[in-house]
């Protein structure tokens, strides 16, 4: 878009407009001191061509997409094709707003419905809504979601889940109440949640068990011991995902018994970007639709006998009825859930299957990779899905990290950032993009 300036003309016309003489009448009010009394110190114009060239100078400084990249914690990086962009950026879809007008807006709707329909595949639910803002936000409204329909308070979640997802939780609670409400259950040596100390957390005041799944560290919660550890008190079992890849090869969380089934769908989305964006999935079983947050599209039949599809048991919503709404979620992420339902489209059922098990090799062979390296452990052993951890003895992951960088390689994420006591961890990913030589060339620089 170019930039072109008001003529002299025009800016006649608004200062008689509002009454005054001149430019400097209408600033006035405001302090001499604050006004710019001479013209900037800018360099010289430049013509577009050059100032894309400069510009793409300056980006190229940046540490971005020529980096080999191995960084996971919640944001994926996975093959997009440029037909999702493409197709995204016609003028019927590109949007971020809610279609309330149902007969000006079938498409976007119909789009929104097969969303929903790919989420409650993914997590073997009955029911998903139209999406939340992102992981942690789904995880926060799960959790106030199972408060309200068991009309208890207290939570207890996994060591495992995610650190930021637990912030976010906690923000939400103390928002409705100061109290702390959460206990945080410790993980056994194999990076898994000790359901046994878990179940000992539980009580008759106990709303949910919130678990990763897989969880912070890369590794595969057993969910029938969470959903055994959530009935023990008749609490709800909240599952949260933040790789949805892993839906691929692991049981569906729904299928294991979890009420409420939550996560982050970027990585099926778009590109993983500085702060996002991000697509929440939210899905439940059909008994708790009415305690659901978030918008619903439903299938009907019109006066026509064609189908037809709205936005749907809205009075839950809070442009309905605010004090007692189930959410406030207002403008979702519905042009990133949009390409999340392009993307799994184009894969389908076994492309996705395909993918997932590459991201799993992948790991696999990292992992046997890291086991040889001296001044390497691998601290869990539980399984993993495409991420885990490397403990190094040393030196802490932010030394392994910078030093990498300067050979353009981004290791991982430096768990110390979350914990002091995991600065020695560092959390690696890997995806279906990773050819043999990257691996090979990561654990050659990760050597002592």
């Amino acid at each position: 878009m170019r930039y072109l300036p008001h003529t002299d003309q025009e800016i006649r016309a608004m200062l008689e407009r509002v009454g005054v003489e001149d430019i400097d009448a209408l600033f006035a009010g405001v302090p001499s001191s604050h006004l710019l009394q001479q013209d900037l110190d800018l360099e010289p114009a430049l013509d577009e061509p050059r100032l894309m060239q400069h510009l793409t100078a300056l980006s190229n400084r940046n540490a971005g997409a020529h980096m080999l990249t191995f960084l996971g914690g919640g944001m994926y990086r996975h093959h997009i094709p440029p037909a999702v962009d493409q197709l995204l950026q016609r003028s019927e879809f590109y949007t971020a707003y809610t279609p309330y007008q149902a007969e000006l807006s079938q498409g976007t709707l119909q789009a929104i419905f097969e969303f929903q329909t790919v989420v409650c595949e993914l997590f073997g639910v009955d029911v998903a809504n139209a999406s939340m803002y992102d992981g942690a936000s789904s995880v926060a409204e799960a959790v106030l979601m199972a408060r309200r329909i068991k009309r208890r308070d207290h939570i207890v979640v996994s060591g495992g889940l995610h650190p930021e997802y637990l912030d976010t939780v906690r923000s939400y609670i103390q928002g409705i109440d100061a109290r702390d409400w959460i206990a945080v259950a410790p993980l056994g040596a194999d990076g898994r949640t000790d359901w046994e100390a878990a179940t000992s957390l539980i009580t008759d005041k106990t709303a949910a068990v919130v678990v990763g799944y897989p969880n912070f560290f890369g590794c595969v919660e057993d969910l029938h011991l969470a959903k055994d550890a959530a009935e023990s008190h008749g609490a709800l079992l909240i599952t949260a995902t933040t790789e949805p890849y892993a839906l691929s090869v692991v049981e569906a969380p729904g299928t294991c018994g979890a009420d409420i089934c939550v996560g982050e769908g970027q990585a099926l989305a778009v590109p993983p970007q500085y702060g996002g964006p991000g697509v929440g999935l939210f899905g439940a079983s059909q008994a708790f639709v009415r305690q659901m947050p978030g918008r619903l599209v439903g299938r009907t039949i019109d006066t026509d006998g064609q189908p037809g599809y709205v936005l749907t048991l809205s009075t839950r919503e809070q442009h309905i009825r605010r004090e007692k709404a189930t959410s406030n979620i207002c403008t979702n992420h519905g042009l990133i859930a949009l390409a999340m339902g392009i993307r799994t489209a184009m894969l389908g059922k076994q492309g996705f299957i395909q993918a997932g098990e590459r991201c799993m090799s992948a790991a696999h062979y990292l992992r046997k990779g890291l086991e040889r390296l001296d001044g390497i452990e691998l601290p869990y052993s539980a399984p993993v899905f495409n991420e885990l951890v490397a403990r190094f003895k040393n030196a802490t992951a932010s030394e392994v990290v910078a030093r990498l960088a300067e050979r353009d390689i981004l290791a991982g994420v430096d768990l110390g950032r979350f914990r002091d006591d995991w600065k020695h961890d560092l959390l690696i990913a890997v995806t279906e993009l990773h050819t043999r030589d990257d691996l090979d060339r990561l654990l050659g620089d990760l050597s002592p």
